[in-house]
């Protein structure tokens, strides 16, 4: 019988963060084993999500998580504020981490892809765990190298917290990749409202749309002499994400280092 993975929740009671509770307590080949949340008191993690009691009590911190249960692998969909600290933590702990929350600056990265080899675990850190919003990532670059006049549209709800998103700043990342920077649209352009034209990088646009009743959309709109071509996504139940996380958390037992985007460990 193989052993299951032993996983812990950061950010337990947000709504990403129960739906990983869910997803751990009735996935095969995986065992909570820690949840997290400094808000939602002294609860069975079980009655948290609306389930059966799992035996783990909710911690308020991620230290008195980390310091009392056995654990593989870290997943945190917390906030930019506190996401590296919890990373470097875990890593340092010998924990993988499996990281959806956005906030990580270039070098901290590839400080945490060091410590992630020496002490050879494999981590990952990925701006989204959507397949539909991967692959709409993957044609968005390879279009690019024929219509690379392009602009980014997200939609999200108007309690998200960071514009961009993270998804659309990994999206503008995989395109700059395959695309020369060409500076678009007229150069004698002027905005008469601030920030009408959206957010520049690498001479292209993106813009962010947030309103009450959004979940999350993005589409990528490519221009050319009499023709145009838009590759969208729709996300509408945060479960949409959860086969994502469950690849990943297994993914992660299989290698060293620290993978930025899910990209990456779409295959096998």
């Amino acid at each position: 019988m193989t052993t299951p993975i032993k996983v812990a929740v950061a950010g337990a009671s947000g709504r990403m963060g129960r739906e990983v509770v869910k997803l751990v307590l009735q996935e095969e080949g995986l065992q909570l084993a820690g949840a997290m949340s400094p808000s939602a008191g002294s609860v069975d993690a079980g009655r948290l999500v609306g389930l059966d009691e799992a035996g783990i009590k909710v911690a308020p911190t991620l230290e008195a998580m980390l310091s009392s249960a056995d654990i593989d692998v870290l997943v945190d969909f917390t906030v930019p504020q506190s996401v590296y600290a919890n990373t470097l933590e875990a890593v340092t702990r010998g924990i993988r981490p499996v990281v959806g929350a956005t906030g990580f600056t270039p070098a901290q990265i590839e400080e945490l892809d060091e410590l992630c080899k020496q002490q050879k675990i494999g981590g990952l850190i990925a701006p989204n765990f959507s397949i539909g919003a991967i692959l709409m990532m993957k044609f968005a670059a390879e279009a690019a190298k024929y219509f690379p006049h392009l602009e980014i549209i997200e939609y999200h709800g108007d309690q998200k917290l960071d514009a961009p998103s993270g998804t659309s700043i990994k999206t503008a990342e995989l395109i700059s990749a395959a695309r020369n920077e060409l500076r678009q649209g007229n150069p004698m352009e002027e905005e008469t409202i601030e920030g009408s034209r959206g957010g520049y990088y690498d001479g292209f646009r993106i813009h962010s749309v947030r309103l009450p009743g959004v979940f999350a959309q993005q589409e990528v709109v490519f221009g050319a002499f009499g023709q145009s071509l838009k590759i969208r996504h729709d996300s509408y139940d945060r479960a949409g994400y959860m086969p994502g996380v469950a690849h990943a958390v297994r993914k992660v037992m299989t290698y060293e280092g620290m993978v930025y985007g899910f990209e990456h460990i779409m295959d096998g």
